[in-house]
């Protein structure tokens, strides 16, 4: 099938689960419930936790002590970051003074970017890179739970 016909694919609902592998369980629940609003629907052992926001899911499992070693910032990641969307510019503001405020590490301040959207930056514990966004084209839709 070539790349562009896409006739016969079923559409999706969109990108609603990340996955991630966190070096401290505990540390990387508090920092998506507090800073996200992500609320736990499932810990079924304590290496996983799965979380919701109400439209979308993200999971949390928990780097094997043996494997650490392997997960460190200085190897690299194919994961450029990922994204939570906001209501507005001002929300964005908002959600980066409380964070500075905290001491969160900031990779990138706040910017209008050419397309009209605004964002920054920030990584969470195992410094995987976060888009704080508002989007203007995505930001309205209303996903209902």
């Amino acid at each position: 099938m070539a790349a562009n016909d896409q006739s016969n694919i079923p559409s999706t609902k969109g990108l609603r689960h990340v996955a991630l592998k966190v070096s401290n369980l505990a540390t990387s629940k508090a920092f998506y419930q507090t800073w996200f609003g992500m609320n736990i629907v499932w810990e079924p052992d304590a290496e996983n936790v799965y979380m919701s926001s109400g439209v979308d899911n993200l999971a949390l499992h928990q780097i094997p002590v043996e494997d650490l070693e392997l997960h460190q910032p200085n190897h690299g990641q194919f994961l450029d970051h990922l994204g939570f969307l906001m209501e507005s510019p001002e929300s964005v503001n908002q959600l980066y003074s409380q964070v500075v405020k905290e001491g969160i590490r900031i990779v990138h301040q706040p910017k209008q970017h050419r397309d009209g959207s605004y964002s920054f930056y920030l990584a969470d514990p195992d410094h995987i890179v976060i888009q704080v966004l508002y989007e203007p084209t995505i930001s309205p839709i209303r996903f209902s739970s």
